[in-house]
């Protein structure tokens, strides 16, 4: 089977690898001419790390990473509004905070060096043409195909999403956040999220991050919630203000702070809701944030992707002769689980990013109460750690052969 994936994210680098290991020829078309490491902290969740220990990829990746035992949530004034362990359902379970870079040049070395695959890169490619069962990617400078089956992987902005569901939407959150990453040579953040919220208006978090794809010294990430209308007010009002809002959160940031010296090495990153009806037609199928894309309160974005890739390659593997059917059976295999994700990141966006009071004073009076009930604060560890299947307390099998 002649596989052509379009992007090489994380999706669809890491589909390329399992479709080539399940016996596909496999073409990834990258727009971008000399991709490279770039973005800020993401969490590995267990979900995440199963995948890439099934590709051979886990303790690369791991050893750049920092483990990650807890959430911790509490409001502006000290009160806790969730400290969930993952201990708390499996006794070796941990994140990891990584840079997104290094998760990058994990899969795009594998991808690259994996017989059966050939990545191209410089590769814009912007429709798509069928001929019977036979499906062509039109880029500017050429055609590439026959492809027995695309992938479209190019990210939560996908430009080839329509082409296999027209009625998709894709919608802008209002909110978004301030991303800055630097060194923490002194260690002030280890073994957890830290999390502080002040209503629904302000969040602000600190993720440890490991080493990051260059250097030796550990990395933190700093993430400050802020509506997409205010940015502009943001870099117009100076940063004085705004590391002293920053500073009442959390003093231990102060190093990292110091390091900000301009509007310009802040990133400010906007989040979409994509849903479709469908991922698949009888020869084209998305996945990743070109399928799902969600805010990223919950944490998923990468483990989804990831998980997607796998379960993709292991349908083809199932019934190599019969793509309509591997895809049908991809569909039905990854509905409910992305389904809940979607839902609940929904759901508790608006609790940490809306103008409204109510909202934030809703979370700061539910949150403590399920955080101390047994039952609901495993159902929030298991949504953490990317296993939750709904709110039953069945939770998803991770995948553990070898690849």
């Amino acid at each position: 089977m002649r596989v052509g994936i379009i992007g090489c994210g994380t999706a669809g680098a890491a589909a390329a690898i399992a479709l080539a290991r399940a016996g596909c020829q496999v073409d990834v078309l990258e727009r971008v001419a000399e991709p490279g490491p770039v973005g800020a902290g993401i969490m590995l969740q267990p979900t995440g790390q199963a995948v890439l220990a099934r590709l051979g990829l886990l303790d690369e990746v791991a050893a750049r990473g920092a483990p990650i035992d807890r959430l911790f949530l509490r409001t502006r004034g000290g009160r806790t509004l969730a400290d969930l362990r993952y201990t708390a359902i499996e006794p070796t379970w941990r994140a990891f905070g990584i840079h997104r870079g290094v998760l990058f040049e994990a899969l795009h070395r594998a991808a690259s060096t994996e017989p059966h695959v050939a990545v191209r890169t410089g590769c814009d490619v912007r429709s798509l043409r069928r001929d019977g069962a036979h499906t062509y990617a039109i880029a500017a400078a050429a055609d590439h195909g026959p492809f027995d089956l695309v992938v479209i992987a190019d990210g939560a902005q996908s430009a080839l999403r329509g082409h296999v569901m027209p009625r998709a939407r894709d919608t802008a959150y209002p909110w978004g956040a301030l991303w800055f990453v630097t060194e923490d040579r002194e260690r002030a953040f280890s073994g957890e999220l830290y999390q502080v919220a002040h209503g629904a208006r302000r969040l602000y978090g600190a993720l440890p991050t490991g080493l990051g794809p260059r250097g030796d010294a550990p990395i933190v990430s700093l993430f400050w919630s802020l509506a997409a209308r205010d940015h502009d007010a943001w870099r117009a009002g100076g940063l004085d203000a705004w590391k002293r809002d920053v500073l009442a959160m959390d003093p231990r940031i102060a190093p990292v702070l110091d390091a900000i010296t301009a509007p310009e090495q802040v990133t400010f990153a906007r989040y979409r809701d994509v849903r479709v009806p469908r991922v698949h037609d009888d020869r084209v199928v998305l996945v990743g944030d070109a399928a799902h894309a969600t805010s990223p309160q919950l944490g998923q974005g990468a483990n989804l992707a990831l998980l997607d890739a796998l379960a993709l390659a292991d349908c083809v593997a199932a019934t190599p002769d019969d793509v309509p059917g591997a895809l049908a059976a991809f569909a039905r295999v990854r509905r409910r689980h992305v389904g809940y994700y979607q839902r609940m990141a929904r759901w508790l966006t608006p609790l940490f990013q809306h103008h409204s009071r109510v909202l934030g004073w809703m979370r700061d009076v539910t949150f403590p109460i399920a955080n101390a009930i047994p039952p609901l604060r495993r159902h929030m560890v298991r949504t953490m750690a990317g296993v939750a299947l709904g709110f039953s307390p069945r939770r998803l099998e991770l995948p553990s052969r070898v690849g």
